[in-house]
């Protein structure tokens, strides 16, 4: 839907609408859980009780033919088709930080991260080396910067391992179309085919190799002994958010690529100090910062990012404490302090299964609750319980919408 479509958008909401979203919280089975999923396993009070009491089905957030990350998923949840208008992980990161990027640069996320070599006999060990901590990358990245850089590139330090590499003006260069893997899908893989990709753009690839010659350096520290240049694309634009949906709306997350999408959304992008994306996560300050946002905003997506950590970690009892805090310390103070005066859906983006530790396709759960609603007949809010409703929500980007249109209901 085009910006200028302002006069013909929805009337305001009765109510308050808050997007609850616990990244890559659903899951499979878990031997070590007793065959049950860390949403099952978890103690999930609120959410069970808004899922007997609302309406619980599937969402398939990612569409067919694309890959299942968090970017592509996560757009949808915020109500715009990722097949019209996702350019890249990158580009979406690069919004987040306000980075001014030309038409025909080519954006790149780049992740600092630990091979058990950098060559063709070398594995994936860990996509986040060690969650590195951000003053201890960011003195890397600038480093690289110093001493490794190509000409025509530019890079900039991000949060933790995650950084921007951008090339400029290569949109119609190699590292437009190079395809290498993201690091979280290949943990303890060959990266044989990704330095494959890499040498297709000679540039890219002398970086590469020349970075891990610096970080093998003696006074590198940290578990970081390469670079990994990943989901590049051109400059992201998206719809005004307002202007489409009629909703003042914000965003409350540690991670880049959720505050990216807001960004270009022109909604408001909340940074609350002491979110890091992981178990730790200031979630009182996330709740208050939300609230806050709602005396005078119709919108929020807030945003937990620890479940899909763990799923990537392949820890079964983390994920599944991951998705009870949420439960204690997202949901239910934001139910409390609401109650009927807001609508809620609470979802995942995507699955970020343990068995597999990465992210899978698979249509997600979700439940809607505002006083008054019809229950679909849940008796808790799980991948199996929302199956079995019947209810569902084929293209994600339409989940919004039908957010709205149940809460005028």
């Amino acid at each position: 839907m085009s910006t200028s479509s302002l006069a013909s958008s929805p009337s305001p909401l009765p109510r308050k609408l808050v997007f609850l979203i616990a990244d890559g919280m659903g899951d499979q089975p878990v031997d070590a859980l007793g065959g049950r999923t860390p949403m099952e396993a978890a103690a999930t009070p609120v959410m069970d009780r808004l899922a007997r009491e609302g309406m619980v089905g599937l969402c398939r957030t990612v569409p067919q033919g694309m890959a299942p990350g968090s970017d592509v998923a996560n757009m949808s949840l915020l109500g715009f088709d990722p097949a019209q208008n996702h350019t890249g992980r990158g580009p979406i990161e690069a919004a987040a930080m306000g980075l001014p990027v030309a038409p025909d640069d080519v954006v790149f996320r780049l992740n600092t991260v630990t091979v058990s070599e950098f060559a063709e006999a070398g594995l994936m060990r860990d996509y986040s080396a060690g969650h590195i901590a951000t003053a201890a990358s960011t003195a890397l990245v600038e480093k690289l910067a110093a001493t490794c850089l190509p000409e025509g590139y530019e890079l900039h330090a991000g949060v933790q391992y995650r950084h921007i590499l951008v090339a400029k003006g290569a949109a119609g260069r190699e590292e437009a179309g190079v395809f290498v893997r993201p690091p979280h899908d290949i943990t303890d893989q060959p990266i044989a085919p990704d330095l494959a990709e890499l040498r297709r753009a000679p540039a890219l690839f002398d970086f590469a190799a020349k970075a891990a010659a610096v970080l093998a350096g003696p006074d590198n520290p940290t578990k970081a002994n390469a670079v990994w240049p990943w989901g590049q694309g051109r400059a992201l634009t998206l719809p005004d958010f307002a202007a489409t949906f009629g909703l003042r709306g914000a965003v409350v997350s540690a991670v880049d690529l959720v505050k990216g999408l807001g960004r270009a959304a022109g909604m408001a992008v909340i940074d609350v100090p002491g979110a890091t994306g992981l178990l730790d996560t200031n979630y009182e300050g996330k709740v208050a910062a939300a609230l806050a946002f709602l005396k005078d905003g119709d919108f929020v997506f807030v945003h937990v990012e620890a479940p899909d950590e763990c799923g990537h970690g392949g820890d079964a009892a983390g994920k599944t404490e991951a998705v009870a805090r949420f439960d204690a310390r997202i949901v239910a103070p934001m139910v409390e302090a609401l109650g009927d005066d807001a609508a809620f859906v609470i979802a995942c983006d995507h699955l970020t299964p343990i068995a597999i530790r990465t992210h899978a396709a698979d249509p997600v759960p979700f439940l809607f609750w505002q006083p008054g609603v019809i229950p679909s007949g849940a008796a808790g809010f799980s991948e199996a319980e929302a199956a079995g409703t019947g209810l569902a929500v084929d293209a994600g980007h339409e989940l919004l919408r039908r957010a709205m249109d149940w809460t005028r209901s």
